[in-house]
């Protein structure tokens, strides 16, 4: 056994181990519960009152809830994001500056080589913010009742139906030529500037479908105006839970939405990209968000950084193919 003299020593080795674990964890407990330690601004590359903007307002303002320190939202709308992604990507790595990203950052390094930031090399993935749905509606006019029968619609009148769209190169334009790409059909692209005109000119019956953002189609779908057939999630959206996605219903593949998500700039503290992932994560999952979010036509999606990295390359190497192969060019 061994004597009173080495178990005392023993024992005081273990005494200091646990007092050194406990010392460190109580360092790492209350870097985390310091954090933030000041205003963390939140860079928005759209004007207020957008779904990107509302999306920033309402999960920051709820994170913020939980801290001594202000959350900002600093909007920098221009050049369709390019503004705002040119400031975040300058902005201090300090753990106090973040930005959010949209669908258009995964689009325009297809349609501009010029651009001032990388949104890959610039900036590190923190997570997902909100995805807002895309639902393919038609005129009632037009003789089909689901995907499959447009489809088949199409392919016997090649290139006599037309779809309007936001703007070419959008988000309602780019799920346009994703469906004629994989679907094998031809149709005609009619954009406007903005999805109401867009939405005006399919209920007046001047074209015969739209891709549209559901706040927008949401309406003329009850009033019965348009039919809807399906929507571009790749599961059923909780804005309409009756309707197949377009992947389930004929067009295998198919997945398109818009989206915003949050980046920091490069450099930025990895505890403080962890710190905000969990803390937007969990907001994310809040009922009362997630209710909010919804009734403002955004469905909250929660990603941890690895998997909002994933994401973001996924959507550039779709679009960038999808671009190419409609031979899209900026307007």
């Amino acid at each position: 056994m061994p004597s009173s003299r080495h178990f005392g020593r023993f024992l005081n080795i273990c005494v200091l181990a646990i007092a050194a674990i406990t010392a460190a964890a109580t360092v790492q407990a209350q870097a985390q519960a310091t954090w933030p330690d000041k205003a963390v601004t939140f860079i928005v590359p759209f004007p207020p009152g957008g779904p990107v903007d509302t999306t920033a307002r309402l999960t920051t303002q709820a994170m913020a809830k939980n801290w001594s320190s202000p959350a900002v939202i600093d909007n920098k709308a221009g050049a369709g994001g390019i503004v705002g992604a040119q400031a975040a990507a300058k902005s201090a790595p300090d753990g106090n500056h973040f930005f959010f990203a949209a669908i258009h950052h995964a689009v325009l390094p297809s349609l501009n080589s010029k651009l001032p930031y990388d949104i890959q090399k610039d900036f590190v993935p923190v997570g997902m913010g909100a995805r807002y749905p895309i639902v393919l509606v038609v005129h009632p006019s037009l003789p089909v009742k689901n995907v499959q029968e447009l489809i088949d619609y199409a392919k016997a009148n090649p290139n006599k139906l037309s779809y309007s769209s936001a703007g070419t190169g959008g988000g309602t334009h780019l799920a346009g030529e994703l469906f004629t790409s994989l679907a094998g059909v031809k149709m005609q692209h009619i954009p406007y500037k903005g999805s109401s005109p867009a939405m005006q000119d399919l209920v007046g019956g001047q074209v015969q479908l739209m891709f549209a953002d559901a706040t927008s189609a949401i309406p003329f779908i009850k009033s019965g105006r348009v039919r809807a057939l399906a929507v571009g999630n790749p599961e059923p959206s909780v804005f309409f839970p009756d309707l197949p996605t377009i992947a389930s219903a004929g067009v295998k593949g198919y997945e398109a939405y818009s989206w915003s998500g949050v980046v920091a700039p490069k450099g930025t503290p990895p505890e403080a990209v962890k710190q905000a992932n969990a803390q937007l994560n969990k907001v994310l999952k809040d009922p009362q968000v997630i209710e909010t979010m919804n009734k403002a036509g955004q469905e909250p999606v929660a990603m941890s950084p690895e998997e909002f990295a994933a994401f973001l390359d996924n959507e550039i190497k779709k679009w960038s193919k999808t671009i190419q192969s409609a031979g899209i060019k900026p307007e």
